[in-house]
């Protein structure tokens, strides 16, 4: 058995790790951290995992995680982790970090971005980021694993094939994104209330949210040359879910029929890309719950140009779904273990 620590563990990202990973027939939970409850069973947090997972959650120690724990999952707020991860990497266990501290390749797009020094630079030669359908073979083969973002696994999925056969020009992509309240994480905040968000829709962080640049690295690395491009991030009333609409200019003549078979041919291996044809769009309600990403699309020959649309559920597949497929490929597992299940529909 994987024996698994979770940093952070009453977080939402935290307690999906739980629940998904309390199913996975070849891990164990072994310890549970959280400064803020230590002292207090994960039961008593989330009655959802009575009979499930009755852990009390403890104050972090990093000999004890390393003595007990093969892989420590550090689902932490931005900056933590990258104070943390240092200690546990020396210790020689595995690392997958949920927050966005090892998800780049430049130090200084980080710094740029996130507005704080990077402690721990020289990391991030040795990590991989941890889109699997992307960058499987080099997951394999590191210990320490920069898990993306819920907004950059559903756009770069979703715009992977277009960039990398060069069938658009990518100065011309515009990213329309959508994310459920879970996205903002369980802290509380002003415009995450229910009267806030209930029969209300709001862009928020135009032309400054942090996944820009994380998209930016993905798909610059599929084009071979550097991408910066439009992303506009929106607050919607549901609690799972990102709807991610994209716009591009083709730089060839493409019909609907021929997008199809390059999205099919790209991800024709790919068992969590569903690529839906027919003119089918994908919808949040079918995917919500599961470790799938559905992508659609549609050419306007007016105009030249093709939209895309992607989603998937931001706290499975954009988050603690996504960290366990790179557990799994960690430790020579079937990607599919424990996370093969469809999503709630309802």
């Amino acid at each position: 058995m994987i024996k698994v620590a979770i940093l952070g563990a009453t977080g939402y990202t935290g307690e999906e790790l739980i629940r998904l990973l309390s199913q996975h027939p070849q891990a164990e939970i072994t310890m549970l951290v959280s400064h803020s409850t230590a002292g207090t069973p994960i039961d008593e947090i989330y009655g959802n995992l009575k009979h499930v997972c009755s852990l009390v959650c403890e104050e972090l120690d990093v000999d004890k995680v390393a003595a007990c724990c093969d892989v420590a999952f550090t689902a932490l707020p931005h900056g933590a982790s990258k104070e943390v991860i240092p200690a546990l990497y020396e210790k020689g266990i595995k690392v997958i970090d949920l927050s966005g501290d090892f998800r780049y390749n430049d130090p200084a797009v980080y710094e740029q971005w996130y507005k704080d020094k990077h402690c721990a630079p020289e990391l991030l030669k040795q990590k991989a980021y941890g889109l699997c359908e992307l960058h499987r073979d080099e997951i394999k083969k590191t210990r320490l694993i920069g898990n993306p973002g819920c907004y950059t696994t559903c756009s770069i999925l979703g715009m992977a094939p277009l960039v990398a056969s060069h069938k658009i020009d990518t100065s011309s992509i515009i990213i329309d994104a959508k994310s459920g309240v879970t996205g903002a994480g369980r802290g509380l905040g002003l415009p995450y209330h229910f009267c806030e968000c209930d029969q209300n829709m709001k862009a928020y962080k135009i032309a400054t949210h942090r996944h820009t640049s994380e998209i930016e690295q993905e798909l610059s690395l599929l084009a071979g040359h550097p991408i910066t491009l439009s992303f506009t991030p929106h607050l919607v009333p549901f609690k799972r879910g990102i709807y991610a609409t994209m716009y591009a200019n083709l730089s060839e003549d493409a019909s609907y029929a021929d997008l199809i078979d390059l999205y099919t041919e790209f991800y024709k291996d790919e068992y969590f890309v569903r690529v839906l044809k027919d003119g089918k769009i994908p919808e949040v309600k079918h995917v919500a719950g599961s470790n799938f990403v559905e992508i659609g699309l549609a050419v306007d020959s007016r105009l030249k140009r093709v939209i895309v649309v992607s989603t998937l559920d931001n706290l499975v597949k954009g988050a603690s779904g996504q960290a366990v497929q790179n557990m799994n490929l960690l430790f020579g597992l079937d990607e599919k273990t424990g996370l093969a299940a469809p999503g709630y529909y309802l």
